[in-house]
């Protein structure tokens, strides 16, 4: 058997990257067209202000592999679209009985996490916080400080990433939207749309099914 080489990252808090990966992506505010509740604030940021990278991540992935891990350094910019927060794409795991952790480095943060059936909680993450993403939650992470959100993360090789769940229903249940104090609350979206109860059912079932195929 041929072992797979250890490694050695080094962290840049203050420029927000990470040496030593071996996979890096970036994406763009005109990426993010959709999410935001406010459709003129957001043409109207991305008219003045141009095409600005919103969050990147470097990487490091080893292999696909079953009990292998993922790490990396993801780094959002500060900044709202109207007074919504931004955020990024959010996701849940291909395999969705399959968690994540984030380590918070720098900047002040939340987790937005959403059960299948709709139950949302909200992890707040500030440096030196660790936030633990359990199996099927549906999560994406928002930016609500004046500098940048900086956070180390990691979860199995095999897990993927299916972004479509949050598309699909018409974004997260709730929107982070700005106070007129500086502090942050919980909007429901009007666009939401629940998934039917044999929808979420479907998601239990399929990561219950994968894992049996595998075995």
């Amino acid at each position: 058997m041929n072992l797979p080489e250890p490694i050695r990252c080094e962290i840049a808090v203050d420029a927000g990257t990470m040496s030593g990966g071996n996979g890096s992506y970036s994406k763009r505010l005109s990426e993010l067209a959709g999410l935001y509740r406010d459709r003129d604030a957001f043409d109207a940021l991305l008219a003045e202000n141009g095409d600005r990278i919103v969050y990147d991540v470097n990487d490091y992935r080893p292999s696909a592999a079953a009990g292998d891990l993922i790490f990396g350094l993801t780094r959002m910019s500060p900044g709202r679209v109207g007074a919504e927060y931004f955020l990024t794409r959010g996701h849940i795991h291909a395999r969705a009985d399959r968690p994540e952790i984030y380590y918070g480095q720098k900047g002040t943060g939340l987790m937005q996490m959403e059960s299948p059936t709709g139950e949302t909680s909200i992890i707040e993450i500030q440096p030196q916080t660790i936030c633990y993403v359990p199996p099927f939650w549906i999560h994406r992470s928002i930016n609500v400080g004046d500098d940048d959100l900086v956070m180390v993360f990691s979860y199995p090789a095999d897990s993927g990433q299916d972004y479509g769940i949050i598309e699909k229903s018409g974004g997260m249940r709730h929107r982070v939207m700005a106070t007129a104090d500086g502090g942050w609350e919980l909007v429901e979206n009007a666009d939401y749309v629940p998934r039917s109860p044999e929808a979420a059912r479907a998601i239990f079932e399929n990561a219950a099914n994968m894992e049996a195929h595998s075995a």
